[in-house]
Order: C-alpha cells, then sequence, then structure tokens
C-alpha cells in the first residue's frame, strides 16, 4: 500500500490551495503534472569544457558544474554565468559534490594511471578551502560524495588499466588475462576536519555473493559510483563493468562483500528489447540477456529499510576488447548484430551490455523492481529513441537522482541515447510497486550526464548537466505543500480578506 499524506495535511493543502487562489496565486498540491523548464546554460567550449556533472550549494544557491578542465559556478535561480574555476593545473575533473558550504572535486592525473586528487573549495569564496592542500587519492577518481553529516568523503577511484589483458588460449566464452599496468580499483575516504585520508578500501579476497560476476575481462574491479546510506555507516558501490556492487562498511573501511547482480532475460514478457539498428524501430522478445552492469546509483529509507536504486546503463572495456557482434557466435536474423560480451557468451547463450531499464534492490542485492522495457517504449513513444544504439543498449540509462517531493518519493533516471535529453520519472515511495509518471523530453539538450534535485524557494528543481549539448538545465517540478502549521496563518489570512471584502459590500 502506497503512503499517504495525513488528513490534517491533506486538510492544509486544500485549504491553502482555496485560500490562495482567493488572492490570485496558484498552488501545487506537489503531484508533478507541471513540469517546466525554468531554464538552461550554454556552456563555452574554451579549453575544452565539458559538461558532466552538477552538484548545488545551499549557501549561495548556486550550481557547480564540472566539465573536464574546470567547474562553471551558475545562479540556481537564473542560470546567470558568475564564475568558472580552472582546474587545469591538477588534470582533468571527473566530478563535483557539496556539503554545507565545502565543494569537493575528484581530479585524474595527467597521467591517469597515477594517483589522482582531491581539492576542497569555499563555495562562498570560489577559492581553495582556507589552510586545505590537495588530497592524494586512488587512480582516476570518477566520483565523490559526502555523507550525509558531511564529515567524510567518499571517493570512487576507477583505476582503469593503461593496457587490458589479452586472451588466453581460444576458449568460448573467452577469458583474458591480468592487465600488465592496471591501478587498485578502491574508494578513499576522507576525514573532513583533518582533511586526510583515512583509510583506502581494495576489493581484492572481499567474499562474493550473487551471481554473473565478471572476473575475466582482463582489468581490476573497478569502482563507479557511490551512494551511501542515511546513517553514514554502510556505502554502496557499482562496480558496472565487473556487473556488481560492493558494499564498503565506513565505520571500518573495509568493503564487506561483493554482490553480482545476475542477468535480466529479454525472452520474458515486458522485457522486450530492439535489437537491430536498421532503421526499423521494433520491441521484440528475444532469446538472450542483458547484465545489469549499472553506473548511477542512490538510496532511500522506507519503513527503516535501505534501498538501492540503480541505473542498468551496461559498460565494455575501452578498448571493447571483451565484446563481439553475436553472429560470431552463430547468431542469426535479429540477434545477428546485437553486441554481446565476449566473456560471458557462447552459442546460444548471449549476453548483452546492461538491462535497458532501472532497478530497485534490497540491501543485499535482491531485485525488489525492474523498469523492464518502459524506458525504452516510453522513449519511441515521445519519438526520442535512437534506433542507431538498438544494437548497444538501448536508451542507456547512466544518471539516477532521489527526490522525496510532498511526502512521496521518486526516482528521475537520465538517459544517455536518445536524440533528446531525456529523463524519466518515476514514482518510487513503495519499492515494489513504482510506478512510471512521465518522461521530460528536454529541447535543446543531449545525453544527460549528471542529474541533481534540490529545493529553493519553497519549489523543488532537477538540475541535470548534458555533454552532448554542452549545457546544463534545470526543470521545475513541483512547489511545496505548506506545512500543517502554516495553516493558520493562511486562514487568518482568509479570514481578514474576508472581512475586508464585506467591509465593502455595507
Amino acid at each position: 500500500m502506497t503512503s499517504k499524506p495525513s488528513i490534517a495535511r491533506r486538510l492544509c493543502a486544500a485549504l491553502t490551495s482555496v485560500a490562495l487562489a482567493s488572492i490570485a496565486v496558484s498552488a501545487s498540491a506537489g503531484a508533478l503534472d507541471d513540469i517546466s523548464k525554468s531554464w538552461s546554460y550554454q556552456h563555452s567550449s574554451t579549453g575544452g569544457f565539458l559538461s558532466e556533472i552538477v552538484g548545488f550549494d545551499a549557501s549561495t544557491s548556486t550550481l557547480w558544474v564540472a566539465g573536464v578542465s574546470g567547474v562553471d559556478v551558475l545562479n540556481a535561480r537564473t542560470g546567470a554565468f558568475i564564475d568558472r574555476i580552472d582546474v587545469s593545473a591538477y588534470g582533468q575533473i571527473n566530478s563535483v559534490s557539496i556539503n554545507n558550504g565545502i565543494a569537493a572535486f575528484a581530479i585524474e592525473s595527467s597521467v591517469r594511471t597515477n594517483a589522482g586528487l582531491v581539492t576542497l573549495y569555499d563555495t562562498s569564496t570560489r577559492s581553495l578551502l582556507a589552510g586545505s592542500s590537495p588530497i592524494t587519492v586512488g587512480a582516476l577518481p570518477d566520483m565523490l560524495t559526502f555523507t550525509k553529516d558531511g564529515s567524510k568523503i567518499l571517493v570512487a577511484n576507477e583505476g582503469t588499466p593503461g593496457t587490458y589483458g589479452t586472451r588466453i588460449g581460444n576458449t568460448v566464452p573467452r577469458n583474458y588475462g591480468a592487465a600488465a599496468n592496471d591501478p587498485v580499483g578502491s574508494v578513499s575516504i576522507i576525514d573532513v576536519g583533518s582533511r586526510t585520508v583515512t583509510h583506502t578500501a581494495t576489493l581484492a579476497g572481499v567474499p562474493q555473493t550473487g551471481t554473473n560476476i565478471r572476473t575475466n575481462t582482463g582489468m581490476d574491479f573497478e569502482p563507479e559510483y557511490i551512494a551511501v546510506n542515511a546513517a553514514g555507516t554502510k556505502a554502496y558501490v557499482t562496480l558496472q563493468e565487473a556487473n556488481a556492487i560492493g558494499v564498503l562498511n565506513v565505520q571500518t573501511g573495509q568493503f564487506e562483500k561483493v554482490i553480482g547482480l545476475g542477468a535480466k532475460d529479454f525472452s520474458l514478457p515486458g522485457n522486450r528489447i530492439d535489437a537491430l539498428n536498421n532503421g526499423s524501430i521494433n520491441l521484440s522478445s528475444v532469446n538472450a540477456k542483458g547484465l545489469y552492469m549499472p553506473d548511477g546509483i542512490a538510496v532511500y529509507e522506507k519503513n527503516g529499510q535501505t534501498f538501492v536504486v540503480m541505473a542498468n546503463e551496461g559498460d565494455f572495456r575501452e578498448d571493447d576488447g571483451d565484446r563481439s557482434a553475436a553472429s560470431s557466435l552463430g547468431a542469426t536474423g535479429e540477434l545477428a548484430n546485437l553486441r554481446v560480451t565476449n566473456t560471458d557468451s557462447s552459442a546460444g547463450n548471449l549476453f548483452a551490455a546492461g538491462a535497458r531499464s532501472f532497478s530497485i534492490r534490497d540491501e543485499d542485492g535482491n531485485i525488489v523492481y525492474d523498469s523492464g522495457e518502459i524506458l525504452d517504449r516510453e522513449a519511441i513513444a515521445r519519438g526520442i529513441y535512437d534506433d542507431g544504439r538498438s544494437r548497444d543498449k538501448g536508451v542507456e540509462p547512466e544518471g539516477v537522482e532521489v527526490m522525496e517531493i510532498n511526502g512521496r518519493t521518486f526516482a528521475l533516471i537520465g538517459l544517455e541515447r536518445t536524440t533528446k535529453a531525456g529523463i524519466a520519472v518515476f514514482d518510487i515511495t513503495d519499492p515494489a510497486h513504482a510506478s512510471f509518471v512521465d518522461m521530460i523530453v528536454s529541447d535543446g539538450d543531449l545525453a544527460p550526464e549528471g542529474l541533481r534535485g534540490y529545493s529553493l524557494d519553497g519549489k523543488f528543481y532537477l538540475a541535470f548537466s548534458s555533454e552532448g549539448s554542452n549545457t546544463t538545465s534545470v526543470y521545475q517540478l513541483a512547489a511545496a505543500v505548506p506545512e500543517p502549521q502554516t495553516c493558520a496563518m493562511v486562514l487568518s489570512a482568509l479570514a481578514v480578506i474576508g472581512a475586508m471584502r464585506a467591509r465593502r459590500r455595507r
């Protein structure tokens, strides 16, 4: 059963709506049926800037957009440009996260197999935080996030190889040996107070559960994205190429387990895909499976339980050494051109990269909900499905943001491969019965990478940065419903208005 606002809250919302209508001011009860674009900013590509990840600073009402060579700071209300922070002297920035007036940047070295850096900035001065120095972390820090209380920063050090391992023998599925130059994938835990790395969590020898963990691909585990529970005690780390997540004990600084995420059966009803990039869009049930391979991840709490939300993008090695056309394994017809993982696939048993969906899982990795074919299907219905990506991963869900709006919880899923930027919206208040709400189609934006929800001036917004168009755009999602204690003020105002009208009629 989905949770509902209290009777008092609903009555308050109704009375507030009536009162505000009386003074010609519209009010929203929180339903996401009036989503509208507030503004869009076109970033300058000077210096190699390319918008990717966006963070919000409540103390200055600004958005900070990380884009390879630096960070653009924008007015969150209007989109006006404020400043560009150049980080090219340190390397290339991959991520930004903000908490309590501190902006943390994850910067990879110009030689990306070398150690990376985290730098801390004061969001008021937009300068390096007083007394801070760059903090050395693992190779290729790809993403970072604060714990909710702001006391720690967790950094996903992806550690991509300089050269991948080579194939061993002629087995099918294929096997690849260890890479010669493969930095260890890890998560650095930084204590914000002392500005030092207190733990570096690695994954070698960590117990494994679940199924379909990919360990024969010629590379180490590569942490991609991190979500931390509300208590700040556990972190869930996507190991995308390995089709797994790592569960990290933040207090001990050690991984507790690696959970294999299994595979999705595309032959089952509701899981159809378009496997052919032939100019004709057609969803069908096919004899193939998809490895979930999530990129973005978020968490939320419901009835004392933590649930993990994952965007199941899929990914191959950067040199594509672990992928082949299914025809190489004897597939014909609509499956012949499907790109499959050759480290998992054999004749008649095909595995594609990605599940073309988003999932909700419990803390042990069990699936509570999967969106099936909804993302592809809704993109098709809106005319933004890119058939050229059909053989790969469909719409490629990449980024995810979870927002609580007026008593309900929503997941917003960014689709990287559509002809216009697409953001799918789901109500996930009841994790087992999540439902599709809408899809934002944003003209002028392409390939959303980073999503960030925030509230400002009593309204809820979603900001997203799109690397394909080098833009950042903001949509208003809803206005806040007043708390019950504001009803007395509203009704008092209504009474005053009524008295004034009565006096005029005398």
